[in-house]
């Protein structure tokens, strides 16, 4: 039995490309039979051990300039913003894939690296914060309850702008970002991978809390009658089968023509509410999870979305992260586009399996194309743009890269992600800025080292001199999924050497 595997660069080479295109292993046809290529994610074949080390010196960053650790031993550390005083404030998720629970927090970081608690919740995961005008604004995941956007004041008092998002399922409430004419703008990610509630998602934890949640539609969509067998997760009989089409529950199927009504709040989609709360209005919807919010120094807003990935009733080959300018009314082609190309092209078919179908018998629209194309399975997540030439690269946009999450999500020849890039948004170019030193790509514990684990946002400060980079922590994945580890996340900042300290 033989193997054919995708061209992919050497890890060195994958580690110092200035765009990267993950390298998924495929399965070729030989002598009648497939196999599946060996994997090696960045959590793979990984056993954290004690604490974790912070070196800045085993990070790899343009000449003239250098890091530092802020703030050690964060839980989930997810979103950092700054006062009007120009002191910096971090949110502590309180929930990580791998259904582990802790207590969200906002959390002010002192010059020293002291934290001091602001709020508190009771519902991770807390995806990122803003501030303006006096106040943090805060997207709440909801797992249990329901995504929010929430103000918070100084003092600790809290209160929701919005609520009742669909935040039970893969993806959560994201963002925030105040735009130009003061609305809080957010992301909701949807329930599902590719738009069909399967087993993937009793792996993800939330079917069997939710066994009649699916993916909202922001507008009335018409199904194909696309419909997928599975086995049941839900009973313990081994022979039980349900039959899932999309938009719908599990175990519900669906017929061509089936209208399911549009709705707000919905899932997939930018929307923004005034900052004294009401109900929420939408930007733009045919998203998968968009995640990272941030306005340009023109006031253009930009998004990063997550790709699909091959898990599910529905897997999808190949689909990357992208870069989005978000287009007012516009659909983005979710669930049968990715990246503007269909998902009917061969290309997203993963080998061996059969091609996709599309699940909408009409499209709403034309699918805007992304900016920029991140590599398949980096988790391209939070974002900032640069304003200031005391940094350097003004108007580009800096994009933090958590890392795969393989083998769960997918199949790589080496770890994609774990490290900043800066995008120039006018001609979509992608170049590393933040990335571990060493021959081959990926988090400081794979590699042996104190250097970046899994930064999941980033923010300049308010001179635009500093670039605040947050890193989630150590998370393995393991045969079962994710395995955070708590205490390990990191506040850095990136500086000019020489520039002025804040």
């Amino acid at each position: 039995m033989n193997r054919l595997l995708s061209a992919c660069p050497s890890p060195g080479a994958l580690g110092r490309a200035s765009r990267v295109v993950a390298c998924l292993v495929a399965l070729a046809p030989a002598s009648g039979c497939w196999r599946v290529g060996a994997s090696d994610g960045g959590g793979e074949g990984v056993k954290a051990k004690g604490a974790r080390g912070v070196r800045a010196e085993d990070v790899h960053l343009p000449a003239g300039y250098r890091l530092e650790a802020v703030a050690r031993g964060l839980t989930f550390p997810a979103g950092v913003a700054f006062d009007d005083a120009g002191e910096a404030y971090v949110v502590e998720s309180g929930y990580s894939y791998g259904e582990k629970f802790t207590t969200p927090r906002l959390l002010r970081v002192a010059k020293g690296g002291g934290t001091s608690v602001v709020a508190t919740g009771d519902d991770g995961p807390w995806t990122g914060v803003a501030f303006a005008k006096g106040s943090f604004f805060v997207a709440q995941g909801g797992v249990k309850g329901g995504g929010k956007v929430l103000r918070v004041e100084k003092d600790g008092k809290m209160r929701a702008l919005v609520e009742g998002l669909p935040s039970f399922g893969d993806h959560h409430t994201n963002g925030p970002a105040v735009g130009p004419d003061g609305m809080v703008y957010f992301g909701q990610g949807t329930a599902t991978n590719a738009g069909v509630v399967g087993e993937d998602n009793a792996e993800y934890g939330w079917l069997p809390r939710r066994p009649d949640f699916h993916d909202v539609p922001c507008r009335d969509v018409a199904l194909a009658g696309v419909n997928f067998e599975t086995d049941n997760p839900l009973t313990p009989a081994p022979d039980d089968k349900a039959v899932t089409g999309a938009y719908v529950a599990f175990g519900t199927k669906t017929e061509r023509g089936q209208i399911v009504k549009g709705a707000l709040p919905c899932g997939g989609a930018v929307m923004k509410v005034s900052p004294e709360g009401g109900a929420p209005e939408l930007v733009a919807w045919g998203f998968r999870n968009p995640y990272g919010l941030a306005f340009s120094p023109a006031g253009r807003l930009f998004v990063t979305e997550n790709g699909i990935d091959i898990r599910g009733s529905r897997p999808v080959f190949g689909a990357a992260d992208y870069l989005y300018e978000v287009e007012p009314g516009a659909w983005y082609g979710w669930p049968d586009f990715s990246g503007g190309a269909p998902l009917t092209e061969s290309r997203f078919t993963v080998p061996g399996k059969a091609s996709h179908r599309f699940m909408l018998d009409r499209h709403p629209g034309a699918p805007p194309k992304p900016r920029a194309s991140f590599g398949v399975h980096s988790s391209s997540n939070g974002l900032d743009f640069s304003r200031s030439a005391a940094f350097g690269h003004v108007g580009e946009a800096f994009v933090a890269q958590f890392g795969d999450m393989v083998p769960k999500t997918g199949k790589v020849f080496g770890p994609v992600g774990f490290k900043v890039v800066r995008v120039d948004v006018a001609n979509g170019v992608i170049t590393d800025f933040a990335v571990n030193a060493g021959e081959q790509n990926g988090p400081a514990s794979k590699l042996g080292h104190g250097g970046l684990e899994r930064p999941i946002a980033c923010r300049f400060d308010p001179t635009g001199e500093a670039l605040y980079v947050v890193d989630f922590g150590v998370m393995t994945v393991g045969e079962r999924g994710p395995e955070p580890k708590e205490g390990t996340g990191v506040l850095w900042r990136i500086r000019r050497a020489g520039g002025r300290a804040p």
